[in-house]
């Protein structure tokens, strides 16, 4: 219980940090997280929210969050991951519970990412004894 009170104390710290800087910044941060694990068969659930479409899609530019369920974790996070090219051009986490830092929007740009299509994967994760355990994932492409 300790170590996930730090992980998540940690992971809190860094996201406070990366909040007070632009949605862009907190996309492009990149972490490593010490590996995925594989796919945990639980009630876990997670769909992507377009904040400021105005075509019910994803554009370059523009921001999303995501619907987020899970019964395997009362701390679940999700990792964003956007690739150009097989590039990749924006990673960013965010915490989906009650006292997480930020405010789960995810930017879809960066400074690497400066227009232009990609294709991008939001898992679900929880921290497994200092790994990071992936629950669910959904992928999407995102419009120039």
């Amino acid at each position: 219980m300790k170590r996930i009170f730090l992980a998540v104390f940690a992971l809190s710290i860094f996201l406070a940090a990366a909040s007070m800087s632009s949605p862009a910044m907190l996309l492009a941060a990149h972490t490593s997280s010490g590996g995925k694990g594989h796919v945990q068969s639980s009630n876990s659930s997670l769909s992507l929210v377009l904040l400021n479409s105005t075509d019910g899609l994803p554009h370059w530019g523009q921001q999303v969050t995501f619907t987020v369920s899970t019964t395997a974790t009362a701390y679940p996070y999700v990792n964003l991951k956007c690739y150009q090219s097989g590039n990749l051009v924006a990673e960013g986490w965010a915490g989906f519970f009650q006292g997480a830092l930020g405010d789960r929007t995810f930017g879809l740009y960066s400074p690497q990412w400066t227009g232009g299509a990609a294709d991008c994967t939001a898992y679900l994760d929880m921290d497994s004894n200092g790994k990071w355990q992936q629950l669910a994932s959904t992928s999407f492409h995102v419009d120039p």
